[in-house]
């Protein structure tokens, strides 16, 4: 089990290396000059400004220089200054991650617990109305763009009972029932499409365990059907459960970033959008960095519940 996990933990550190040097070659191929930006173009820049704020910024230096200090500045735990505030890059994202990633757990807690629910309830009721049910609301999850749905939820909520979506940040810790307020409806928004797919996957991986001899074999020694549910039937379909819901966890995270700004919601989302805008290449690169990072974690978590659920998996890797 040691060895498996090192080579997962191995596995990570190389993805996240590799991260950084894309997020980096990405952005400084963005066309136009941040000192400019950073001066304000008004037309009458003289060359000596610009050198003297290209020069104070570090972006005089050669592009392998840029990225050897920022990533040296990572390996420190510095994820540099923002060109436009002057501040450090996590002082601007420390007040902001922790809307991102309320929004983000939340949304994966409601799409497995939603997802896995219906599609086992639709596989217990398979051929009937409930599964037919779930299969026409699942297609209608995967259909609808997570943007259109929330535009939808504050224009309909608005109009017909004159609801607005709170827009002052409350720490769930001070007042949980007004921080479940502001975002379980962003959250079941984001999470919408994952749990449709979840839904469409458990029912699948279900039907097709609840064939297996050793299932048929525990129904004919008299377990109950629930017993039998849980621990054979289940327990054996959740190994595509997991690999579905860890590709899906990066789109679900991503996908805040729309919603947080539909919302009004004071994460991540809206600052690396305002970064993008104004080229200020240190804070959108620690952004990215920390979504990477996000997405990162999820996989490797997934691999070792692999190793968890199935010993046969860590022993042949």
């Amino acid at each position: 089990m040691s060895t498996y996990v090192a080579r997962r933990l191995l596995l990570a550190l190389v993805s996240l290396f590799g991260l950084t040097l894309l997020v980096f070659v990405f952005l400084h191929a963005i066309p136009g000059d941040a000192a400019v930006l950073v001066l304000g173009d008004t037309g009458h820049i003289s060359q000596e400004q610009l050198a003297e704020t290209r020069r104070r910024l570090g972006l005089d230096d050669p592009l392998p220089v840029q990225y050897v200090r920022w990533l040296g500045g990572i390996l420190r735990g510095d994820l540099g200054t923002s060109l436009f505030t002057s501040r450090p890059v996590w002082h601007e994202i420390r007040d902001r991650i922790k809307v991102t990633f309320e929004l983000a757990l939340l949304a994966l807690t409601c799409s497995l617990l939603v997802g896995v629910t219906a599609g086992t309830f639709a596989a217990v009721r398979h051929g009937r109305a409930g599964d037919q049910s779930v299969r026409v609301l699942a297609i209608l999850g995967l259909a609808v763009p997570n943007f259109w749905l929330g535009t939808m939820v504050i224009v309909f909520g608005a109009r017909w009972f004159g609801w607005i979506p709170p827009v002052q940040y409350v720490e769930p810790w001070r007042s949980p029932g007004q921080n479940l307020q502001m975002f379980l409806v962003p959250a079941l928004v984001v999470g919408l499409a994952l749990a449709a797919s979840l839904s469409r996957m458990t029912r699948s991986a279900v039907l097709e365990v609840a064939r297996e001899d050793y299932v048929r074999t525990a129904h004919a020694k008299g377990l109950p059907g629930r017993a039998v549910l849980l621990r054979h039937t289940l327990r054996t379909a959740l190994i595509p459960i997991v690999t579905l819901f860890s590709i899906q966890a990066g789109a679900v995270i991503a996908g805040t970033v729309v919603v947080e700004n539909v919302f009004n919601l004071p994460g991540m989302g809206r600052l690396v959008l305002d970064s993008i805008s104004r080229k200020d290449f240190p804070l959108v690169q620690g952004i990215v960095l920390l979504y990477g990072g996000f997405i990162v974690l999820a996989n490797l978590t997934t691999d070792l519940l692999y190793g968890v659920i199935d010993p046969r998996i860590r022993v042949g890797r």
